[in-house]
């Protein structure tokens, strides 16, 4: 039967093409980017609005680059992204020669490590030098198929390139990996509606009989793929009605076995011909020399009956390209295990000796235990991993495991396929394996490997420490042997995951254990461990000179050691965390973002609070629960300073367990101070006091983490406002016995402040001034506000010039940093002092109803019936800030449940 041409080439999607226009226009106007993701089931048109989209972006002037998964590239590091960018690289002198360096390893032009987020900086840079001329849209179809290497490097350009106009679509089946990398909200493609349906259908055959109609319609329930296809299992007289039709058509996944049975009817030479197309993929195949494991007499024959079937064509690169992504998948079902064999036997014929594909061909090839394979996987498994390609370099020895002929072979190798799946970013994965090796027994020869397994996916994973001081210390014993095999330096790693469990659970054993081994670790190792525990008044000069002396390898190792000593002594150095971007995995940027979020808070840098939930709910998507939790807890930081009771108190009860179960003391010591904090933001100072001290009793500085000396200005400025100065000074006078000031400089400051708050008043004035001399004190933005605001108040208090200085200046801050409590004080103060405060620039007028601005859009909004994420994403606001908001609108307007809201806004 005859198609119409005409047919529109998307039936019944108005609400996906309005979005996908809506990222088009906002790249090409705003100049922005953004990503859609759409999800849905196998032939449910996913590709079909891909193809839409990619059509309306070069109507407009747009470069499309495009990037299709295929099953069998799943093991190819950044395969995919060598498709997607193949076209930029005339762009690549603009890139530095580091970037140009990554980006080259990446895709095998030169040996190197990159690492995904080395080559996501590069791609990033290639796309910033293409946008010069025409934004850019990236489409990527089959994200469930697209290697875990180029599926972290579209992660990366999907969160860092919000300000290039590049507009990025993924397509996905629900149960698709990659793209749970993503912390984009899918768009799920459903099924069509049956008048859609009926429209597509109709469009596609006209002439299609009534009963043979109503059967289709029925049993494709709005799959566009079996509406399109179903039709064609009919023989011209079921199409025209004249012909009874068969008991049952396929239908969803048995579509893809009408797929096999139309294979069914191919030759068999046709059908070998399918198969080693639908196997040969990758870069390796792409001039088609696969095409030499035909074993045809007449190739072009066998092609051109393909052809005409429309199952599949030959393109221009070389590549069998088959008309739908079933179509591969049902090549590959269809054939026995037999025929899939023999295929991948007769590839690998045709690669080179020390091609990896032809590694990967082979072990798809064997039957039997092969020990010589088995090595050779393993081999080019570690070597894919010294390449960046830990993820990909694990499933190799995945293969190794199940082709060794020894148990203890195949349980090493699955020990060493944990630790470089952890490595790699894949910890769901990495716990299943641990799981799986915990039913085996361990050869001694790995058992360090094996608790460094176990230990990294206890605590990234299920958020639990018991394993670290069970088995790390024993580990350590092992790895610091005599001739002990040291896993290329396994020994710092399992250090600083015991240092991690010691600081975060404050267990005896564990500081004993890194006690015992401290001579035998790196610089950076001790150092972290004294930061911890006895910070001296150079550790932060030493922790300079120990970064400086460091190689870029070197860095590879410690860069967590450095981190989390910085960590230790609120020490935000910018050029330490810096020099570790776009260099690791993303176990190293996770630690990187955990920094740059707790000195986003430090320094005042309160804009990018919502930063912190973004990086929770990517943690959460690739299974680092540990660091989601940290994430959410620096974000309540911003919240307690901002004086957010109510954003508070959600954080606490969504963590608060979490931590508690896992005896997180650090966590749960932090959660104590931030509710001391925003006790003091809302002037109950004697609620602060008691919060404060339960973690720095007066006058009594506890061992433990150097944070607990941070406390002095806020349990200093609670006693002080609840007449307790003796009990300030005497806690001044332990820090000053502990040499507090001279852990840092924010330390420095912070006691030099709290001597000020209580100082008496003959000397008050100076300590003030002295504390404002402290180098570097206008780092620290909002404790040096705090700062200011008691200096005016005290300055007004008793009568002396110059209050309302401070107070403006402290004023101004905390509008900026948007901690209302705190720049309400400073309005009562310069009333108090005689000056009138007007609203701040910009800021919304109250309305009749007593809400904001903002809580008034956010009312609004809420009344249409969207749920908090749907406000957030129009707002840019995080799903808790929009809860939080309502929790204060609801009693400004008398009510109790979002259904009222309409009608309490229609009565203001």
């Amino acid at each position: 039967m005859a198609h119409d041409s005409r047919v529109p080439a998307v039936v019944g999607r108005q609400r996906e093409t309005e979005l996908l226009t809506a990222a088009l226009v906002q790249a090409e106007d705003g100049g922005s980017g953004s990503t859609v993701l759409l999800r849905g089931e196998p032939g449910v048109g996913k590709s079909t609005l891909l193809g839409w989209a990619e059509r309306a972006a070069r109507e407009r002037g747009f470069t499309v680059l495009r990037a299709i998964g295929a099953e069998a590239e799943t093991d190819l590091a950044f395969g995919a992204l060598h498709q997607a960018f193949r076209p930029l690289l005339q762009h690549s002198d603009a890139l530095s020669a580091h970037q140009r360096d990554a980006l080259e390893s990446a895709f095998g032009v030169r040996s190197g490590t990159p690492s995904g987020f080395a080559v996501g900086a590069a791609a990033l840079a290639l796309l910033e030098e293409a946008v010069r001329t025409a934004p850019v849209l990236l489409v990527l179809d089959d994200l469930h198929w697209i290697d875990s290497s180029s599926a972290t490097v579209f992660a990366f350009l999907h969160r860092r390139g919000a300000e290039v106009p590049v507009v990025i679509v993924g397509a996905s089946r629900p149960d698709g990996p990659a793209a749970q990398t993503w912390s984009a909200e899918a768009v799920e493609v459903r099924a069509l509606p049956r008048t859609d349906a009926a429209l597509l259908l109709g469009a596609r055959y006209p002439d299609l009989a009534a009963p043979a109609r109503d059967r289709v319609l029925a049993e494709a329930a709005g799959n566009p793929l079996a509406l399109v296809e179903l039709p064609h299992q009919l023989a011209d007289a079921q199409q025209r009605g004249t012909a009874p039709l068969p008991e049952r058509l396929p239908l969803g996944r048995k579509l893809e076995r009408m797929f096999a049975e139309r294979l069914d009817a191919v030759t068999p030479e046709a059908g070998r011909f399918l198969l080693l197309g639908a196997l040969a993929t990758g870069p390796d195949f792409s001039n088609g020399g696969w095409l030499r494991a035909v074993a045809d007499d007449d190739p072009q024959q066998t092609l051109a009956r393909i052809e005409a079937d429309g199952l599949a064509r030959l393109d221009p690169a070389g590549r069998l390209v088959f008309r739908h992504p079933l179509v591969r998948t049902a090549v590959v079902a269809a054939a026995s295990d037999a025929a899939r064999r023999e295929a991948h036997r007769a590839l690998s014929d045709v690669l080179a000796a020390d091609d990896p594909q032809r590694l990967v061909h082979e072990a798809s090839a064997a039957l039997l235990p092969d020990e010589d394979l088995a090595h050779r996987l393993q081999e080019a498994g570690r070597d894919l991993a010294r390449r960046g390609g830990d993820a990909e370099g694990a499933l190799l020895l995945e293969r190794a495991a199940v082709l060794s002929p020894s148990s203890c072979d195949r349980v090493r190798r699955l020990t060493w396929a944990s630790v470089m799946s952890a490595r790699g970013g894949q910890l769901h994965h990495t716990a299943a394996l641990v799981d799986e090796l915990k039913t085996s027994t361990v050869p001694a020869d790995v058992a360090p490997l094996f608790a460094y397994a176990v230990v990294y996916a206890d605590q990234s994973h299920h958020v639990d420490f018991e394993s670290s001081a069970a088995l790390l210390p024993g580990a350590l014993d092992a790895l610091t042997a005599p001739g002990a095999d040291t896993f290329g330096g396994l020994t710092e790693q399992v250090f600083f995951k015991l240092l991690l469990a010691a600081t975060y659970t404050d267990d005896p054993w564990a500081w004993r254990a890194l006690e015992r081994h401290r001579d035998e670790v790196s610089a950076a190792g001790r150092l972290c461990l004294r930061a911890w525990t006895d910070p001296g008044p150079d550790t932060v000069a030493t922790l300079r000179a120990v970064a400086d002396g460091m190689t870029e390898e070197q860095e590879a190792g410690a860069a967590w050691l450095l981190l989390w000593t910085a960590s230790a002594l609120d020490c935000p150095e910018d050029d330490l965390w810096q020099r570790f971007t776009g260099l690791h995995s993303y176990a190293t940027q996770g630690s990187i973002a955990k920094a740059k979020c707790h000195q986003d808070f430090l320094l005042g840098q309160w804009d990018r609070a919502a930063v912190c939930l973004r990086e929770a709910e990517m943690a959460d998507e690739l299974g680092y629960e540990a660091n989601a939790l940290m994430f959410r807890q620096y974000h309540a930081h911003f919240l307690a300073g901002r004086g957010d009771e109510a954003g508070l108190r959600e954080v606490d009860e969504a963590i608060r367990p979490v931590a508690t179960r896992a005896r997180m003391r650090y966590v749960l010591d932090r959660l104590t101070h931030l509710r001391g904090l925003v006790a003091l933001a809302h002037g109950r100072h004697e609620e602060a006091y008691a919060h404060f001290c339960e973690l720095t009793p007066p006058g009594r500085l506890p061992g433990g983490p150097p944070w607990h000396h941070a406390l002095v200005l806020d349990l200093v400025t609670a006693a002080v406002h609840t007449g307790r100065r003796e009990e300030a000074r005497a806690h001044l006078a332990a820090g000053r016995a502990a040499r507090s000031a001279e852990i840092s400089s924010r330390h420095a400051f912070l006691c030099a402040a709290a001597e000020a708050l209580a100082a008496d008043d003959e000397e008050a004035d100076a300590a003030y001034r002295a504390a404002y001399a402290v180098p570097g004190a206008e780092r620290w933005v909002f404790d040096l506000a705090r700062l200011r605001l008691a200096h005016g108040s005290w300055l007004r208090r008793r009568h002396r010039p110059g209050a309302r200085e401070p107070l403006r200046i402290a004023h101004h801050v905390f509008r900026r940093l948007g901690a209302d409590p705190w720049a309400q004080r400073c309005e009562e103060e310069l009333r108090a002092a005689g000056e009138p405060v007007a609203p701040p620039p910009g800021a919304p007028a109250a309305e009749p109803s007593g809400l904001t601005g903002q809580e008034l859009r956010i009312a609004r909004l809420a009344a249409t019936g969207l749920t908090n994420k749907e406000i957030g994403r129009r707002l840019q606001l995080s799903p808790r800030t929009v809860a939080a908001h309502l929790y204060k609108i609801f009693p400004k307007l008398g009510i109790t449940s979002r259904a009222a809201l309409a009608h309490a806004l229609d009565s203001t």
